[in-house]
């Protein structure tokens, strides 16, 4: 009989440790960020070909990925952007920052320059 309150007990203790370290796990995870561009764009072709691949393989080497980009867009409220909009998602802001700061982005960045203006911001996703 003492052998099973034992083992009962040993149980109960390891799913209760089991359940405060997925707990801890949780609460350390980061929620991801999101990058939304804005863009109003001057010349489609030439930025569709000198500037889109580019700008595209400096976030997917940062880490990032694009969700959603094109014209396509249905505006609920307010005044519709005036050319296109991106969307792409980042693991933390650190991520983004240093995707922003490399010296790949910047050099895509003027090329993009020539065809478009932009308006970009992150905001942090909410934890799922």
């Amino acid at each position: 009989m003492k052998t099973q309150y034992a083992m009962a007990l040993t149980l109960l203790a390891g799913v209760a440790i089991g359940a405060g370290a997925v707990q801890g796990l949780h609460a350390q995870a980061k929620p991801p960020v999101y990058v939304v561009t804005e863009i109003d764009i001057t010349d489609l072709s030439a930025y569709m070909k000198d500037y889109a691949p580019l700008a595209q393989a400096t976030i997917k080497s940062a880490g990032g990925t694009r969700l959603a980009a094109g014209q396509n867009i249905t505006v609920f409220e307010g005044a519709p952007p005036k050319g296109r909009v991106a969307i792409n998602r980042f693991d933390s802001l650190e991520q983004v920052k240093a995707w922003r700061d490399s010296a790949e982005y910047k050099e895509a960045r003027k090329i993009g320059d020539k065809y478009a203006t932009f308006r970009s911001f992150a905001i942090e996703g909410v934890p799922q």
